[in-house]
């Protein structure tokens, strides 16, 4: 996403996070008192973690929010160089302003080494007085008891069709945008409740035209329409396997997908093939064993055939 877009739709406030109730109230409440535990933010890509920890400082410190606030990404240094350094020349200076301690905020913190997850607990304790940490991951198992049992973790969740078409419907608006039949199932369908990866596919279709169709959203994802796979699966499912060997190699080199993004996506479509319900779970049960098969080194597109031979073969 660009800056423009960044900026623009960045939360200001605390009714700006979406999807979030229980844990922006939560939140609020220790800004009012300013005070607050160490904490943790832990769920998938995409749906507020770092966000709430912006409006956070921005809520806790007011104007002097940068001076004490530091955002570090774990992902790009991941070493303990980053705690013995960084992390401790900003928690060792006392806070600006009436606020008695700064905010560190250590994003994608699962990245971390062990080694520099030990010497980040000792960190925690030692600087209380004047610092506070917000950890967030998309993994909490990641990251070592020690840590946890130290923080208030909250669970994020993927954020509702509803709260996501609100979203949908305030850019649209702002932007200017013209949005065709169908375009708005499809960018819930294709963000499947990651706000981040919606906006940037908003942003992408918008920078070609205006009007934006569904075949531009399935275009820019890379991913096939849902319609297309299911075609694929029944006609494997009625014997007519060839047939359906070909149209996945079409619909592969049409969206320019992988092996394993087919299999993903096979997986989902399976639940909508109208067969016996035993048969469906034994077809779950194939693509675990075909994507396990994929990450092992397996040709890819050797094994999506073998997948459509089994499809043949239990629906015969």
């Amino acid at each position: 996403m660009s800056s423009l877009w960044t900026e623009k739709y960045r939360p200001e406030t605390f009714s700006d996070i979406k999807g979030q109730k229980e844990i922006v109230k939560r939140v609020k409440a220790f800004v009012k008192l300013k005070n607050m535990p160490h904490q943790m933010y832990a769920g998938p890509a995409g749906i507020g973690k770092s966000s709430l920890a912006l409006v956070l400082a921005k809520q806790l410190f007011g104007e002097n929010w940068k001076d004490n606030f530091l955002e570090l990404n774990a992902s790009d240094e991941r070493g303990i160089d980053i705690v013995r350094n960084k992390v401790k020349n900003f928690a060792r200076t006392k806070a600006l302003g009436n606020v008695p301690f700064k905010v560190i905020f250590l994003d994608e913190c699962d990245a971390l080494t062990k080694e520099a997850q030990q010497a980040l607990r000792r960190t925690m304790e030692n600087y209380t007085n004047t610092c506070r940490f917000v950890l967030s991951c998309n993994y909490s198992s990641k990251i070592i008891d020690p840590i946890q049992s130290r923080c208030a973790v909250f669970r994020f969740k993927l954020l509702d069709n509803k709260e996501l078409l609100e979203i949908v419907d305030d850019i649209t608006k702002k932007e200017g945008l013209e949005l065709a039949e169908g375009v708005k199932d499809a960018l819930i369908e294709v963000s499947g409740g990651d706000c981040r990866r919606l906006e940037n596919l908003m942003q992408s279709a918008s920078a070609v035209s205006n009007k934006i169709g569904v075949e531009d959203i399935f275009a820019l994802a890379s991913i096939a329409k849902p319609k297309e796979l299911i075609g694929v699966l029944e006609l494997a499912s009625s014997n007519q396997f060839i047939k359906s060997r070909d149209q996945l190699l079409d619909i592969m080199l049409k969206y320019g997908l992988s092996g394993l993004d087919m299999v993903k996506q096979i997986q989902k479509e399976v639940w909508n093939l109208k067969i016996d319900d035993k048969k469906k779970a034994k077809l779950v049960d194939k693509c675990g064993e075909i994507e396990f098969r994929m990450v092992e080194g397996s040709d890819e597109f050797l094994q999506l055939e073998a997948l459509l031979a089994y499809v043949t073969y239990i629906s015969s």
